[in-house]
């Protein structure tokens, strides 16, 4: 009897059903190194993870990609996530990554999202505490290492873009221990300097080596600086703290520089418009004037001035002619009063006047006798007062009290000894 065949796609097939089925290697967690790299057009990532003795093919599809934090590079050391499965085609088995991070960085990790938060929740992301940077700076301050491809790449895009422009190098440490000291410092310094723009960044690495703008003193520094602050740190994958506090974050150390400077040729252009615009509005502003100055010099009385001087002469001659005849009235009517004043009667009989003040005056004071209350003393009467109150009544006085009597010559003293109604 003959034995019955299998193709090897059946085969294939049937391990990788019994791979699938296998509790441990639907969820499994490892650490390596990635060698083999490779990233396909289509945005999968297809690599070998290795330890000392061992190799493991694995691939992480596109759709899983979104949740990594760095770049997956050669010789790098990770933590992966996944399942254990058998690609039939080929007849190998390999790990279908969903998660994977740097190994040993995962607190890190922890650490930046906490810091983000915590400066998230106290402003310093605001956009509205954020400055605009000048369109046409004259002065930029960088601070990064004073050798390395960033500041190279930076100093070479501004000098052939805006070679006017002035750069002042900060140097700084960049990476390991002290550097975000450094960098925190090196931006209080600058702040000292009349500066338009400061860039702050480095080249790119692994979170490690970009950690130091990821710390809370570099932070701070940047949301204090009164210095627009373009963040440039890493490539455009990598974002820091630094990134989210500054005033515009650059993917990269270049991109930076071309953000806070303008093209030679863009202001050489605009410088042009300028041109073209003063021109037109000074040509604009000549050709009315010439148009005034046409008028002017076809003007009638320019062309005859004469006439303005006879106009103003007879103008004067009118108000001389106003000036006598209102002068001569004012005279007129003084001479009028004057006679008028020289006629009048007690002018001519001044002794009358006197006698009239004479008599109203003889009147006012029979008037004021009449009304003067003590005159009523000659005909007898007399005044009585008590305490120096004048007494009406006899209720108002008590036997033994002392009154004052006034007499139309002289003053009582008297005490009371009866009181009769």
């Amino acid at each position: 009897m003959n034995p019955e065949y299998v193709t090897i796609s059946q085969i294939n097939n049937y391990i990788k059903l019994m791979f699938d089925k296998n509790i441990y290697l639907k969820k499994v967690w490892l650490k390596g190194e990635i060698s083999n790299l490779k990233i396909h057009s289509t945005g999968h990532i297809y690599l070998t993870l290795k330890d000392d003795y061992s190799r493991l093919s694995a691939i992480m599809f596109k759709s899983s990609t979104h949740n990594l934090l760095f770049t997956p590079e050669d010789g790098m050391n990770v933590l992966v996530e996944g399942r254990i499965s058998v690609y039939p085609v080929g007849g190998s088995y390999q790990i279908y990554i969903d998660k994977m991070e740097q190994d040993g960085l995962g607190n890190l990790y922890l650490k930046y999202e906490e810091l983000k938060k915590k400066l998230q929740s106290e402003g310093y992301f605001d956009p509205a505490h954020k400055k605009a940077l000048p369109k046409y700076p004259s002065k930029i301050g960088i601070v990064t290492a004073p050798t390395g491809a960033a500041i190279k790449d930076i100093l070479s895009t501004i000098k052939r873009r805006y070679p006017i422009c002035q750069t002042i190098l900060f140097p700084a440490l960049v990476q390991g221990v002290g550097a975000s000291s450094s960098i925190a410092k090196q931006i209080i310094k600058a702040n000292e300097y009349d500066l338009d723009v400061l860039i702050i960044g480095r080249g790119g690495g692994s979170i490690e080596d970009l950690w130091a703008f990821n710390e809370e003193i570099v932070a701070k520094a940047i949301y204090n600086s009164k210095i627009p602050i373009i963040s440039a740190v890493g490539h455009e994958v990598d974002f820091t703290i630094s990134d989210y506090v500054a005033d515009l974050r650059a993917p990269t150390p270049t991109g930076a520089a071309e953000m806070a400077v303008p093209t030679i040729l863009e202001v050489k252009n605009i410088l042009k418009t300028l041109e073209i615009k003063t021109t037109n509005a000074i040509m604009k502003k000549l050709d009315y004037l010439n148009h005034c100055l046409k008028i002017n010099k076809d003007n009638y009385i320019l062309k005859n001035p004469t006439i303005l001087y006879d106009i103003k002469l007879q103008k004067l001659d009118t108000i001389m002619e106003n000036l006598q005849n209102n002068y001569q009235k004012l005279i007129e009517k003084k001479y009028f009063l004057l006679n008028k004043y020289q006629e009048h009667y007690i002018l001519l009989n001044p002794v009358i006047l006197i006698e009239n003040k004479k008599n109203t005056l003889s009147y006012l004071i029979q008037s004021l006798k009449l009304l003067n209350p003590l005159n009523i003393l000659d005909s007898g009467y007399s005044l009585v007062k008590k305490d120096g109150k004048i007494i009406k009544d006899i209720k108002n006085v008590n036997i033994k009290d002392e009154l004052e009597i006034t007499l139309s010559k002289g003053k009582l003293n008297v005490i009371v000894k009866e009181t009769k109604q």
